[in-house]
C-alpha cells in the first residue's frame, strides 16, 4: 500500500475527476462517495485496476494511491471547482432556499437582473439556462445537480458571459456539500420552512440546519419572517453572523413588506411597502396567489442587497413584465372552466395554492383537485395532504404522483386518511384522474393539478415515462 497526499496528486497525470463508476475512464481521479444504495467505496480496488489515477475515500482500505479525507463529498466539490477552473471567479452566485417558493424567487430575481441589463443564469428544479445564446435550457435531473455537473454548468455559464447565476439551493444539496468550502453567495434568500424531506434529514431541526449552512457562505440575507423558523434565521443572521439582513413579510410589518393585496386569475397586485425608502410602491403581478406577492418581495428585496444600482422602483417595474413560470400556478386551458396547474405536493404548499384558487373560483362553481402523493418520499405527510386539500376543494380526485417502487393505491390510501367528510374518487392512473376532472367540470368550474407542475415524466419504478399535463390536457380539450 501507498498512501498519496493531495499535494502530491498535482504531479499525477489526472484526465478527469469522477464519483460514478459507470462513467469512469482510465486516468480519473476517483472520489469513492457513500450514498443510500451505493457505496463508492466497494468499488475502489477496481476503479484502481481500471486504470485510476488514484482514489479519494474516507477510511484506509489498505489499497496504492489512495488519498483519505474527512469527507469525500467536500472533496468533490473542491475538486469540481479546481477543475472546471473555479468559475465563481467569474460568476456571481445567489441563492434562494425554503420548503416552497425557491423556483418562482428565482426566475423573479433572473427576470429583474435582465431587464437591468445583467446576464444571468440560473439552476432549478425548472431547469438548468447556462445563458446560452441560443436560449437553450437543460432539463433538471436535480434541484442543485451533483458536484462534477453544478460546476461544468456553472462553468459554461461564466463562458457565455454570464455575470450572475441564481440557484435553487436545495437542503439535499447543502447537507451533501454540493458547493465547495469557501463558495460565497452574494446574497441568499430564506422563503419558509414547513414539513418536508423529513425521510431524508430525520427531523425539522436538522432540515432547518441544512438551510442555515447557506447562510455561512453568503455575504447578505433576504429573510422572511412570517414563520418561526424565518424568525430565527433572521436573528442568527444578524447576531452570530453580523451580516446585513432585509426580512421581508405579508403578514405584518418588515423591512420589506405587502399591503392590500388583491389576487384572482389574472394574477395579483397589492402596495410594496419600504420601510428604508418610506414609500410604497404599486406592484402588479401576471401570477394569481397571494403567496406570490411574498416571492415577489423577497425577488426585489435580493436584488437590492446586490448593491449595483437595482433600486426598488426599478425592480418593481421589471416584475412588471414578468410572465410566470411553467407549471407554477400556470393557467393550461380557459374556457367554459379553467384548469390550473402547480407543482403544490406538500400540506402547505396544498394550503396556499388552494386557498388562492377557491378566492378566485366563481361563488356557486366548484374547486375541484386533482392531487397525490410522491412514493417513497415522506409517508406520515400523506394524511396531511389528503386533510388539506379538503379544506378548499369541493370535488377530491386522488392519484399518482412518481410513485416510484411504491405501491400506488397503499400511496392513495394513506392520503385519503386525511379526508374527513367530503367523498372521493381515486385513479392509480393519472392520466384517468384527469380526465375524470375534465368530465365533471361545469361551467364556471376550476379545475387544480396538483404536485406535477413542471414535470414532463412519471416516474414509476426506475423510468421516467412521459407525462406532461399541458399537453393531456390540449389533446382532452380537442
Amino acid at each position: 500500500m501507498r498512501l498519496i497526499s493531495i499535494d502530491e496528486l498535482r504531479d499525477i497525470d489526472v484526465s478527469g475527476v469522477c464519483d460514478d463508476s459507470r462513467e469512469f475512464e482510465s486516468g480519473d481521479v476517483f472520489v469513492c462517495i457513500k450514498g443510500d444504495r451505493f457505496d463508492g467505496h466497494g468499488v475502489a480496488a477496481e476503479m484502481l485496476q481500471k486504470g485510476a489515477a488514484a482514489v479519494v475515500v474516507e477510511r484506509d482500505l489498505g489499497l496504492d494511491r489512495q488519498i483519505i479525507v474527512p469527507n469525500t463529498r467536500k472533496f468533490l466539490a473542491k475538486a469540481a471547482s479546481a477543475f472546471y477552473d473555479y468559475p465563481t471567479k467569474d460568476l456571481k452566485l445567489i441563492g434562494a432556499t425554503g420548503t416552497n417558493g425557491k423556483s418562482t424567487v428565482i426566475a423573479m430575481i433572473k427576470h429583474i437582473l435582465e431587464s437591468c441589463g445583467f446576464r444571468t443564469a440560473s439552476i432549478g428544479t425548472v431547469g438548468y439556462d447556462c445563458a446560452r445564446l441560443d436560449g437553450e435550457v437543460y432539463d433538471a435531473e436535480l434541484t442543485v445537480p451533483r458536484q462534477l455537473n453544478l460546476y461544468r454548468l456553472l462553468r459554461e455559464a461564466a463562458d457565455n458571459g454570464a455575470k450572475y447565476c441564481v440557484i435553487e439551493a436545495s437542503s439535499q444539496a447543502l447537507a451533501q456539500h454540493r458547493f465547495a468550502d469557501g463558495e460565497m453567495f452574494e446574497t441568499a434568500v430564506f422563503t419558509n420552512l414547513t414539513s418536508e424531506h423529513l425521510d431524508y434529514h430525520g427531523s425539522m431541526e436538522r432540515y432547518y440546519a441544512a438551510k442555515q449552512s447557506l447562510f455561512d457562505m453568503a455575504k447578505s440575507a433576504v429573510v422572511s419572517v412570517d414563520d418561526k423558523y424565518g424568525e430565527r434565521l433572521a436573528k442568527y443572521v444578524q447576531g452570530a453572523l453580523t451580516k446585513p439582513v432585509l426580512t421581508y413579510s405579508i403578514k405584518d410589518y418588515a423591512d420589506n413588506y405587502a399591503l392590500n393585496i388583491k389576487s384572482k386569475s389574472s394574477g395579483t397586485s397589492f402596495l410594496l411597502s419600504s420601510e428604508k425608502a418610506e414609500k410604497s410602491f404599486p406592484l402588479a403581478l401576471a401570477m394569481p396567489g397571494v403567496y406570490n406577492a411574498a416571492n415577489a418581495i423577497a425577488a426585489v428585496s435580493a436584488c437590492e442587497l446586490l448593491n449595483v444600482g437595482i433600486g426598488i422602483e426599478q425592480a418593481v417595474a421589471a416584475l412588471s413584465g414578468f410572465k410566470g413560470v411553467k407549471g407554477r400556478s400556470e393557467i393550461i386551458y380557459s374556457g367554459d372552466f379553467t384548469i390550473i396547474r402547480d407543482y403544490a405536493h406538500t400540506e402547505d404548499a396544498l394550503l396556499k395554492f388552494l386557498s388562492s384558487v377557491r378566492g378566485y373560483t366563481p361563488r356557486g362553481n366548484r374547486l375541484i383537485c386533482v392531487f397525490g402523493a410522491a412514493g417513497e418520499r415522506d409517508a406520515e405527510k400523506r394524511p396531511a395532504m389528503g386533510e388539506a386539500a379538503e379544506k378548499y376543494a369541493d370535488m377530491l380526485i386522488i392519484t399518482s404522483d412518481n410513485p416510484r417502487f411504491e405501491n400506488q393505491q397503499d400511496i392513495i390510501n394513506q392520503v385519503a386518511k386525511g379526508i374527513k367528510t367530503k367523498p372521493y374518487e381515486s385513479y392509480t392512473d393519472r392520466k384517468q384522474a384527469i380526465e375524470a376532472a375534465v368530465k365533471s367540470a361545469k361551467k364556471g368550474d376550476v379545475i387544480a393539478l396538483c404536485g406535477k407542475g413542471h414535470e414532463t415524466v412519471q416516474v414509476i419504478g426506475d423510468e421516467g415515462l412521459p407525462f406532461d399535463e399541458k399537453e393531456i390536457v390540449a389533446e382532452l380539450m380537442e
